[in-house]
């Protein structure tokens, strides 16, 4: 056992406690893939702003952020007080209600390519339903996705295994395999001639900053270029929003880059931390998910579409109240200019302890850590790496997913300097133990 595990084990010793009892309950102790971490995970007690408090009472500068979903920080009293304020006057009515109207409609006044909306729980199910959308409407059968985007755990996306990832991940049929094409890298040549030789493909689907939000980096004429050639061969293009929908823009992706996709796929920001996504996009794809008094319709076109929590009243009143807040684009401007700070100050650190060949980059309200000789689409190769470096900066009181991390509109100058200064630190633990040179 390294020093550094050591230190970690005393310092979090009633997480440690939590995660022996989550082992007898869940598969690796965790409910979310991207939690496990070694040794244990750290056990959060509460959350307020820039800031979350592990069950030993310990400090740390979060970002995490909810996976992305809390570009205003933790408990912002604007999303509590209309979550508050709604809790009381219901929290499951399983009917129709105003908020669901509303929360369209700031959707659709951000977003002027939402020409009608559909809410769904997650934004899996976003991507679920826009693939299906999209094979109805156009007949074909194929996927075209690009290798490290993140669209969901569903089978249709799900990117292939094994040498040469020929393989079906375990439990997806080969038969559903067969119909996505995941190409390594995003090359518009490449595109273009797969377009032009497959009369079969259906839709092309990618994360618009590039997989995970910029870790593998996207020039700026990729996604115009991406709606170009599927609007000239019939595809139908969609943007995965699910993490820069309200991010990048008040208005997305699409609208930093000035595009107008046929569907996006929309969770995280647009539901404020609760559960909650939309499918939104081009009136003539989204009436497919109608009830007509037609036989032949409902046999050959209806997509069926039921869903528990869809427009849940809760999430409605978050999600209304976030888009609210951000549709001037203030906070979001403010993330972007914290994160920006930070990469130059992590650089710095990396600079003066001598780490030749790593780099903090990134883009919007992201950073991503790079070790020397790794390339940007294997960051998060080495588990042991990952762990490690999470541990160090949690030891430092910082915590984000390894080497990714979000900031929110909270975060401050000082946040980014005690940042710094816990990369340093974490530095010299990972340097004692010899797990960097």
């Amino acid at each position: 056992m390294t020093m550094l595990e050591t230190t970690y084990r005393q310092a979090f010793g009633q997480s440690a406690a939590l995660y022996e009892r989550a082992l007898e309950r869940f598969p690796n102790g965790v409910t979310h893939d991207g939690r496990f971490m070694r040794p244990f995970p750290v056990y959060i007690d509460r959350a307020q702003g820039s800031r979350k408090w592990s069950v030993e009472g310990r400090e740390i500068i979060d970002y995490w952020m909810g996976h992305g979903s809390l570009i205003l920080g933790h408990s912002h009293p604007v999303i509590v007080e209309a979550i508050a304020e709604q809790t009381a006057r219901g929290t499951h009515y399983g009917a129709c209600h105003e908020l669901e109207i509303e929360w369209a409609d700031m959707i659709r006044k951000l977003m002027p390519s939402a020409e009608t909306v559909r809410f769904v729980s997650s934004g899996t199910e976003a991507t679920l339903m826009a693939i299906r959308l999209a094979r109805t409407f156009t007949g074909r059968r194929k996927v075209i996705k690009f290798r490290g985007h993140y669209h969901g755990w569903h089978d249709q996306v799900l990117d292939g295994v094994g040498p040469g990832n020929k393989q079906p991940m375990p439990g997806v049929l080969r038969e559903v395999f067969d119909t996505l094409i995941s190409l390594p890298e995003v090359n518009l040549d490449r595109v273009a001639d797969i377009l032009r030789r497959d009369n079969d493909v259906a839709c092309l689907i990618l994360e618009p900053t590039g997989a995970m939000f910029g870790g593998v980096e996207l020039s700026d004429d990729i996604v115009p270029g991406l709606r170009e050639l599927t609007e000239r061969h019939g595809v139908i293009f969609v943007m995965d929003e699910v993490v820069t929908g309200f991010r990048c823009a008040p208005g997305g992706a699409q609208e930093y880059y000035g595009v107008r996709p046929d569907l996006s796929t929309l969770a995280k920001i647009v539901a404020a931390g609760l559960n909650g996504g939309a499918l939104v996009g081009r009136a003539d794809i989204m009436q497919l998910l109608e009830l007509r008094d037609d036989a032949e319709w409902q046999t050959d076109k209806k997509m069926l579409h039921y869903g528990t929590f869809n427009a849940n009243p809760l999430s409605a009143a978050a999600g209304i109240a976030m888009l609210r807040r951000i549709a001037d684009g203030r906070d979001i401007a403010v993330a972007n200019e914290r994160a920006a700070e930070l990469r130059k100050r992590m650089s710095e650190v990396l600079a003066a302890n001598g780490l030749d060949g790593w780099r903090v980059y990134g883009s919007f309200s992201g950073f991503k850590i790079l070790s020397a000789g790794t390339a940007t689409a294997d960051r998060r190769g080495d588990a042991d790496l990952l762990h490690a470096i999470r541990q160090a900066l949690l030891l430092n009181g910082v915590d984000c997913m390894g080497v990714d991390g979000l900031t929110s509109s909270v975060h401050t100058t000082e946040d980014v300097e005690r940042t710094a200064e816990a990369f340093d630190g974490a530095i010299s633990l990972l340097r004692r133990d010899g797990i960097i040179p």
